[in-house]
């Protein structure tokens, strides 16, 4: 795989197979990410993602696989006022630390308001490391400030399996921008499957409706654009190309419409943009192979 490629999808994958479209029920996504822990595209693999009213779920069905030594990584999604969504997530980690089996050391929440972050943050502390998911409308930035100012990382919602559920091209950019202004941290997810904008089915279902998603690529390298200096409507701009050949991959980095993002330029924007969240981890990567990427 290219270098940019592989700067790019290093741990990138938080792979949510227990969520929409995908829904698998337990057993078969705990037995599918230990699978990708022990494939060859490991190196592109990030977090389970569960929500903490399923961890004893969670639990049953990693008994035997999860073993000591070589932890699992977790990420739990929390209510945004559910102090014991929180307190169960504290003893899971507990007690998964001492077992050297599990780590869930990262929480995932919710918020419209800078109260609601600030108490998420502080139920946080100090085990765990924290996003939270703001909407792109009204414009987030005053949220993103206080994600910043209370020490934890943001979150944004680029799809769904339905046409609606997708913020406009110039939100994701306004939030992307936000994010490198504020130095924050930021994951994505939902929606990002595929490497490059496109029409796709939104569900497996054989009749799924088809909308315009994002590509994981577009999104990425727009905050990379912006990183390394460039315009919020030149990042829309990239955000909504749908044209694998306007990407040029080499050794060194990658150009697109007069840009050149060096290996250093996507390795600093990853200190910020950390990962998405997807519920399939196949699919992402099999398209780079159908893309010519890979």
């Amino acid at each position: 795989m290219l270098p940019p490629l592989r700067t790019l999808l290093d741990g990138l994958i938080d792979y949510a197979g227990l969520f929409p479209p995908a829904a698998l029920a337990m057993p078969e996504a705990v037995l599918n990410y230990a699978a990708y822990r022990t494939g060859p595209d490991r190196w592109a693999l990030g977090r389970f993602v569960v929500t903490a009213e399923r961890l004893p779920e969670f639990e049953r069905a990693a008994d035997g696989l999860a073993v000591p030594g070589d932890p699992w990584l977790l990420s739990v999604l929390v209510g945004a006022n559910d102090a014991g969504q929180v307190e169960a997530a504290r003893a899971f980690h507990a007690r998964h630390v001492a077992l050297g089996d599990a780590r869930a050391d990262v929480l995932e929440g919710r918020a419209v308001g800078a109260a609601t972050i600030a108490a998420l943050a502080a139920a946080a502390r100090p085990e765990f490391t924290l996003f939270v998911e703001v909407p792109t409308d009204p414009d987030p930035a005053p949220l993103i400030e206080a994600i910043g100012a209370a020490g934890v990382r943001a979150k944004i919602r680029t799809g769904g399996v339905t046409a609606d559920a997708f913020p406009a091209a110039a939100q994701v950019a306004r939030f992307l921008a936000a994010c490198i202004r504020a130095g924050v941290p930021f994951k994505a997810t939902a929606g990002l499957h595929h490497p490059i904008r496109a029409v796709y089915p939104l569900t497996y279902a054989p009749d799924a409706t088809r909308g315009t998603m994002f590509g994981y690529l577009n999104v990425f390298l727009a905050a990379a654009l912006l990183h390394a200096g460039g315009s919020e409507a030149d990042a829309t701009q990239l955000l909504e190309e749908t044209r694998l050949g306007a990407f040029s991959f080499s050794d060194h980095g990658v150009t697109w419409d007069g840009y050149r993002l060096t290996l250093a330029d996507l390795a600093e924007t990853r200190r910020l943009a950390l990962g998405v969240g997807s519920c399939s981890f196949d699919e992402p990567l099999d398209d780079l192979v159908t893309a010519g990427l890979r």
